[in-house]
């Protein structure tokens, strides 16, 4: 899908790209699950970051939408598109955005596969279900903060939490096709 948009079409391209980086990463030998070479991380660090990175938007997308409010405010834009997203997304990380320390997963052990491809996808599907509540129009009236990307709504998010996840999953593709493991 080139362009998402509706809470259907994210949740949809959401559980395309965890299944297939589950699948992938399931198929790689298990001793490189935890090998980070080069400062570059893990297969297994690569999913405790995203693991990481899914689970505070799980509770704020629980709260009261009242909460949200009286913290961020109400946006003065509508929403970007998906592609405008991945662009703003792209752009900080060019300008040397980096996960912040809460985001740095530690280091992840061989042995630790199964039980964090479990939770990789646990969490996910406990991810679609916070936004049960949530109406079409609800996605575009909310703000949530991100550490790089500053104010976004929760469709936002929701787009940053598809994009990340094939990001994280392109650099596990692309650390795997290397001579590096």
């Amino acid at each position: 899908m080139n362009n998402p948009h509706t809470k259907t079409e994210l949740l949809h391209e959401l559980d395309t790209i965890v299944r297939e980086c589950a699948n992938f990463v399931r198929s790689q030998p298990n001793e490189h699950f935890g090998v980070s070479v080069q400062e570059k991380w893990s297969h297994g660090q690569q999913l405790d970051h995203l693991i990481r990175a899914a689970k505070p938007l799980i509770l704020a997308f629980r709260l009261p939408k009242i909460a949200p409010r009286l913290l961020y405010g109400k946006p003065n834009r509508p929403s970007r598109t998906y592609t405008e997203f991945v662009a703003k997304y792209h752009a900080a990380l060019a300008k040397g955005g980096r996960a912040s320390s809460a985001f740095i997963p530690p280091v992840v052990e061989n042995g630790a596969k199964s039980d964090l491809l479990t939770e990789y996808a646990d969490v996910h599907i406990r991810f679609a279900g916070a936004l049960k509540g949530w109406s079409e129009a609800a996605l575009d009236g909310y703000l949530l903060p991100h550490p790089l990307l500053g104010k976004c709504t929760i469709r936002e998010m929701i787009m940053f939490t598809v994009c990340h996840n094939h990001h994280h999953f392109a650099a596990i593709q692309e650390r795997s096709a290397s001579s590096i493991l």
